[in-house]
């Protein structure tokens, strides 16, 4: 639907900074509000923070009120709302994150559950390479690579490869000429492939079809269990685990196993888990036992990367994403929840 619609369904007819200038602002949030889900995914893949990504929609929406007397008609209102919002992107990171992340890992990245991804408008499912290429861009892997990005090459390659802006209006948002957009979408495309195997099929974790579910349940079962030899024989040899925000990035089975025995996780007892699916991915969310309380309790949340039927990475975050991701604060000893 085009911004001429909305604007005649609010009542205000025509375009131009003087009409969207006479809304009232009910109207004009029930307007904003139509993009909430999508502006803040965008926001989200610029920042890897989901607790950033809502702080900058909210940035966006002020903004956008007002400086709404700005708006021309130029372009559809909801492109007008993305420059506004990759703008407050650049800014969070000039003031809050100066330097990119390095060494393969993003300490301050964050999950986002399925549940609110759902919300998202739909694709044009005619097009499937796009639909594909969407939602390989939201999983974890992608999101660690474009934050080693510079903001700027980052915010690029977004509009332009994910977003599939012409160069030209990518050029006017950043105040940029067209050669400059080329060449930033250049270096951050070739950014992306030091932090990205060369092939698709090797960074995501594609649909999450039967053999992946089977991966996932012996996992989850071996995992409470505390079973270090058989989650060690789902691994692939060059498998990546990371725990953010603690720092420490360990590759490769032999190492990730270690960290497990000296951390004490071998001899842990009384976990429970509960599936979940994050960032496209799946998930296993673990409870441990606490006897005070009488009921299971929040400890860390595993999120996978299944790629040619082994695990070939692992995201933990820690307990305090469980009311993110909507799960259970407690789970009771007879099961039920």
């Amino acid at each position: 639907m085009s911004a001429d619609t909305w604007l005649e369904e609010l009542g205000v007819s025509g375009l131009g900074g003087r009409r969207l200038g006479e809304v009232e602002e009910p109207a004009f949030s029930r307007l904003a509000e139509r993009h909430r889900r999508e502006l803040h995914v965008h926001c989200y893949r610029m920042l890897g923070s989901f607790e950033d990504a809502e702080d900058t929609v909210q940035e966006t929406f002020l903004r956008a009120w007002r400086r709404r007397e700005t708006f021309e008609g130029r372009s559809t209102f909801r492109a007008w709302l993305y420059r506004i919002a990759t703008n407050a992107c650049l800014d969070l990171l000039a003031r809050c994150r100066p330097e990119p992340a390095t060494g393969g890992e993003a300490l301050w990245l964050q999950p986002y559950p399925d549940r609110l991804l759902d919300e998202l408008p739909a694709s044009n499912t005619d097009q499937p390479e796009t639909f594909a290429f969407a939602r390989e861009t939201i999983e974890l892997a992608y999101l660690v690579a474009v934050q080693h990005l510079a903001p700027r090459p980052r915010a690029v390659m977004i509009l332009r490869d994910v977003l599939g802006w012409p160069a030209k209006d990518v050029a006017e948002l950043l105040g940029d000429s067209v050669n400059s957009v080329n060449s930033a979408l250049q270096r951050a495309r070739a950014g992306m492939r030091e932090h990205l195997p060369a092939e698709r099929q090797d960074w995501t974790g594609g649909e999450q079809d039967a053999r992946t579910r089977e991966l996932v349940r012996r996992y989850t079962d071996a995992s409470v269990a505390t079973d270090v030899p058989a989650l060690a024989s789902m691994l692939r040899d060059d498998v990546r685990c990371s725990m953010p925000p603690t720092p420490g990035l360990h590759v490769g089975r032999e190492t990730v196993v270690n960290d497990w025995v000296e951390s004490g996780f071998a001899g842990m007892k009384g976990l429970r888990a509960v599936l979940t699916s994050v960032n496209h991915q799946p998930a296993v969310a673990f409870y441990l036992w606490q006897e005070p309380e009488g009921a299971y309790l929040p400890l860390t949340i595993d999120v996978l990367r299944v790629t040619g039927g082994a695990i070939t990475e692992i995201v933990t975050f820690h307990d305090d994403q469980f009311p993110l991701l909507g799960l259970p604060e407690r789970l009771p000893l007879d099961g039920t929840e």
